[in-house]
């Protein structure tokens, strides 16, 4: 018989994020609870305590708490492929924060460990379950928008440059190209899943703003295999920013974040279609963390299929792959 009810999951990591995600799914108690966390830091046990779940040191202990079905994993990039091999072999689901890996095989090879054993894996590109990116990506699947021609995207923001320069976000085996993992990321993938999969691409990475060891300001030209461009850019020492634009032969739009997801505040979008005027419209508030969560919870339940596909997952990681490897080429064309 199919469970019902809240899907119980663990936390594997307490730091901002996964205290961000812990926040919001308060309000998703009727879909998915978090029972457990794992966080190798001490302080992971009073937050745990204050929020009403246990607390382990390790993952392997969170994996053996009776009730967890399911692991968020809140780390860093480099720990997920054994943390997915961990889950996998434990029979948990998984909902995993970009990127899943920094390598085309790494992602191939989380996605058929799912699939080979029936398991959900969940990936945090929130910025699909944005009202109106999820409302542009229907337009644009549905041809109102015509021939996508065009993706225009910048994320950015400064949260990094007050950061511990030991932190891991800041460290360059972790993050190697400026923005790319941390913001970049998402609008690769919002660029694949309009126009599919890459054929090559070039990218800037410079240090211009600090001294982050990456660089703090990026930026990569992708062209795609059925045609079609994106820009992407993305710097780590600037105030927020985030816009994406998409252009077809029929319309436009574009959609403008009035604050970071951490606290969302709505969106203005821009857009026009063909022989019709310009038309500025405000988005209210929504928690497209949240929503992201409860669509993994439903996909765990099987009520819906979880809509980020594994092959959007690999095409969106076959990206992040060539950008490090031409950032480590000065610039240099890479073909996927």
């Amino acid at each position: 018989m199919a469970k019902s009810g809240p899907v119980n999951v663990a936390m594997i990591g307490l730091g901002w994020w996964g205290k961000k995600m812990t926040a919001v799914l308060q309000k998703a108690a009727d879909d998915i609870k978090i029972v457990c966390a794992a966080e190798p830091n001490p302080a992971g046990a009073e937050f745990a305590a204050a929020n009403g779940f246990a607390h382990y040191a390790t993952m392997k202990e969170a994996l053996a708490h009776p009730s967890v079905e399911a692991v968020i994993l809140a780390t860093p990039h480099s720990l997920h492929d054994e943390q997915i091999r961990m889950a996998v072999a434990a029979k948990k689901h998984i909902f995993c924060e970009k990127p899943l890996a920094l390598t085309r095989r790494g992602a191939e090879a989380a996605v058929k460990a799912c699939a080979r054993n029936k398991l959900v894996l969940g990936m945090g590109h929130e910025r699909r379950w944005e009202p109106p990116v999820a409302k542009m990506l229907a337009m644009a699947r549905s041809g109102e928008l015509g021939r996508i021609q065009q993706v225009e995207g910048n994320f950015s923001h400064d949260k990094f440059t007050t950061l511990d320069k030991k932190n891991w976000r800041l460290n360059q085996k972790e993050a190697p190209v400026g923005g790319m993992t941390a913001t970049g990321i998402h609008l690769t993938d919002l660029a694949a899943a309009l126009l599919g999969e890459a054929r090559d691409l070039r990218v800037s990475c410079e240090k211009l703003s600090s001294k982050i060891p990456q660089g703090d300001t990026m930026s990569v030209h992708i062209r795609f295999k059925k045609g079609g461009t994106a820009y992407v850019s993305a710097s780590l020492a600037m105030p927020f920013i985030s816009r994406f634009a998409v252009f077809g032969s029929k319309g436009w739009i574009e959609i403008r974040d009035k604050a970071h997801v951490e606290a969302p505040a709505g969106w203005v979008v821009t857009s026009a279609m063909a022989g019709g005027p310009i038309t500025v419209t405000e988005v209210p508030p929504a928690e497209p963390v949240k929503d992201n969560l409860v669509a993994f919870a439903h996909a765990v339940r099987g009520n819906a299929a979880y809509p980020i596909t594994g092959k959007d997952l690999v095409t969106n990681i076959s990206i992040l792959e060539a950008i490090i490897k031409s950032a480590a080429k000065d610039g240099a064309v890479v073909k996927l």
